[in-house]
């Protein structure tokens, strides 16, 4: 199996945000300089591949064992970046604006 990304080219990212603006659910909330579609494709794009590295480069390198202190301690580290990173675009996104509220639901969502 080829594992090539979704989101992988500007054109695929455009294709998803031009797919995204035309939903209600999505476009309510806009911001006045960008379409919250955008800012979804956009984010999209960045967690495939923070995703993409976590499962494909350092999971494999931790699994795989045989490391020294120091090997285990940076590839933890960069697993904490490549964390750090989704959580930035968690937080980006208006949409997902629920998941930053504790023990709240789907806030401004019609389910």
């Amino acid at each position: 199996m080829v594992d090539v990304p979704l989101l992988g080219t500007a054109t695929q990212i455009n294709e998803l945000a031009r797919t995204l603006v035309r939903y209600n659910c999505v476009a309510k909330f806009d911001r006045e300089s960008e379409p919250e579609g955008g800012v979804l494709a956009h984010s999209f794009s960045d967690l495939e591949e923070s995703f993409r590295t976590f499962l494909h480069e350092l999971l494999p390198r931790l699994v795989a064992g045989n490391l020294s202190e120091e090997e285990v301690h940076g590839i933890l580290i960069l697993i904490g970046e490549e964390f750090r990173h989704i959580q930035y675009h968690i937080r980006d996104s208006r949409f997902y604006g629920y998941l930053q509220e504790e023990g709240s639901k789907f806030r401004g969502h019609n389910t």
